[in-house]
């Protein structure tokens, strides 16, 4: 399925609705500045696993590449425009994190530090009646998010598969992301 039209369903699926993408757009000024310190807590978090900082410190100058990447990340939290350009962005992302050999099991979880950390600041910022709300589409961007990651991650696995590159799920993910990246390029 195209990105444009996983968005699409998937926004169907989560509900996010038009008073969402308002409420997201208003919580930008608030959640920006934290794209750098959820950023480090997101990394340090993933630096903890042997076999993940291997693939972070593989090569010179990657981590801090990473850090600039996902803060541009966090910030499209919040742009209020979720069409087909921020879906083929997000999927790409996927693709991107795939191909160096970053599996499903280390970003779900690290997934987790980034809503603990968004949602604390929310509940120390903002006042009883908005909090729900705020809430509410931050989860809602956030399925998402998680949902075009996954997608990304299958299509990749399966066009390794169909390319008899492997039969190695691990290897097949690599290489049919590769492959993807190299076809969109």
């Amino acid at each position: 399925m195209e990105a444009g039209a996983l968005l699409t369903k998937l926004m169907e699926r989560t509900g996010l609705q038009e008073r969402h993408i308002q409420m997201l757009r208003r919580l930008e000024p608030l959640m920006a500045p934290m794209a750098t310190e959820i950023a480090l807590a997101f990394y340090d978090y993933l630096g903890r696993d042997d076999e993940m900082r291997a693939i972070l410190w593989d090569s010179p100058g990657r981590v801090e590449r990473l850090y600039q990447s996902f803060a541009d990340w966090y910030r499209g939290l919040f742009c209020g425009l979720y069409d087909d350009e921020y879906a083929e962005k997000r999927a790409r992302i996927g693709l991107v994190h795939a191909a160096i050999g970053v599996k499903p099991s280390f970003i779900v979880p690290a997934f987790g530090i980034v809503q603990e950390l968004s949602l604390e600041h929310l509940r120390n910022t903002l006042r009883s009646p908005e909090i729900f709300s705020a809430v509410e589409a931050f989860e809602k961007i956030m399925a998402i998010e998680a949902a075009i990651m996954q997608d990304s991650y299958m299509q990749a696995m399966e066009y390794g598969y169909r390319l008899g590159v492997a039969a190695d799920q691990e290897k097949a993910l690599v290489a049919g992301a590769r492959a993807m990246l190299g076809k969109a390029n």
